[in-house]
């Protein structure tokens, strides 16, 4: 059985390649059917906000590797509750609606369901 892998997302899109590297990592386990989750936590939870102008800072805009989670059947998605009130979002106006919302001990226990854990 494939170990189950969890990514954490704590970048923003604008921030440098990790936004990417981090969907890309997510896309490329489901398409080889891995068990795989991503919880979208700190700056991460500004990725899920509509209408990016990524080619105004001369990056790739990620709302198509978001919208293709759900095709590539990533069905493990996170959002940490904390990070969206610290930054006055509204679950409402995400680009993706089928998040779980998570807040303290919830992460640990969704982190320690996992073989492995990869930070970006």
């Amino acid at each position: 059985m494939p170990k189950s892998l969890l990514i954490i997302s704590r970048q923003a899109p604008w921030s440098g390649p990790s936004a990417r590297e981090a969907l890309d990592i997510v896309l490329a386990g489901g398409a080889f059917d891995l068990p795989i989750g991503l919880l979208f936590m700190d700056d991460g939870v500004l990725q899920l906000l509509p209408q990016q102008k990524a080619a105004q800072v001369q990056q790739k805009d990620l709302t198509a590797n978001l919208q293709a989670l759900s095709l590539f059947g990533i069905e493990h998605l996170y959002v940490c509750g904390e990070s969206l009130a610290e930054r006055a979002m509204a679950a409402s106006g995400l680009n993706i609606d089928a998040l779980q919302h998570l807040n303290g001990s919830d992460i640990s226990l969704i982190i320690d369901r996992y073989d492995q854990v990869i930070t970006l």
